[in-house]
């Protein structure tokens, strides 16, 4: 697993000095890049770093290559469990942080050849926001999603659902209003145990909560407000 060994080569390796504080700029932009601009606004620190990588991965013409090797980061983090807890630490030395990039960037299975990933992960590391990457993966793929003319909808349940149930959830959404004329439904199916069942459907910024933790939140306050 990606965590193993990245704790195998930090042991291994004596922490080299090496300082990351000169700001590296990213690979000069490709000639004739267009359409640099993310397009939907994000939120948070997580969605800020996945819309300046958008714009860097635009401007070099790298946005496909830089998508797939975050699908394939998204995809080890839900793998492996301990990797988060290794890049929250709150003080990792600079040979780490370079291990720890050269294991990062072989899972993404992918040869960035205009170096984007690299030195954005390289930001990431002289920041100590290594720990934002899971959440940047996952923003990164909306401003994708986006830009393909994708809606995203996100459906939670507390178990894997049917796919004939996502199935019919996703005919009903297609043709609602929620998704304009020319668009196309991204369907997201995600596991969340702690709603103890039901559905949570995310779409836009609107968002429709029928789960069961829900339903008990909204009967605990009516007792609380009763009695």
């Amino acid at each position: 697993m990606l965590a193993s060994r990245i704790a195998a080569r930090s042991a291994r390796l004596a922490a080299p000095r090496i300082s990351l504080a000169a700001t590296r700029g990213y690979a000069e932009p490709a000639k004739g890049a267009q359409n640099t601009k993310p397009p939907v606004a994000l939120y948070g620190l997580d969605g800020t770093y996945a819309s300046a990588l958008y714009t860097a991965a635009a401007k070099q013409g790298s946005l496909d290559t830089v998508s797939r090797a975050l699908d394939n980061l998204a995809q080890t983090f839900k793998r492996d469990t301990r990797l988060q807890n290794i890049l929250n630490a709150p003080s990792l030395a600079e040979g780490d942080k370079k291990q720890i990039i050269a294991e990062l960037q072989k899972s993404t299975n992918v040869t960035d050849k205009t170096q984007t990933l690299q030195h954005f992960l390289e930001t990431l590391a002289e920041n100590n926001r290594l720990s934002l990457l899971d959440g940047v993966c996952e923003k990164f793929g909306t401003l994708m999603s986006a830009a393909k003319g994708e809606v995203e909808m996100v459906i939670t349940s507390a178990s894997p659902l049917d796919q004939k149930v996502v199935k019919q959830l996703e005919g009903v959404v297609s043709k609602s209003q929620y998704v304009g004329a020319g668009k196309k439904l991204k369907v997201v199916p995600k596991v969340n145990p702690d709603i103890r069942g039901g559905l949570i459907v995310e779409i836009g910024d609107r968002t429709i909560d029928l789960s069961v933790s829900a339903k008990m939140a909204r009967m605990n306050k009516l007792l609380q407000d009763t009695l």
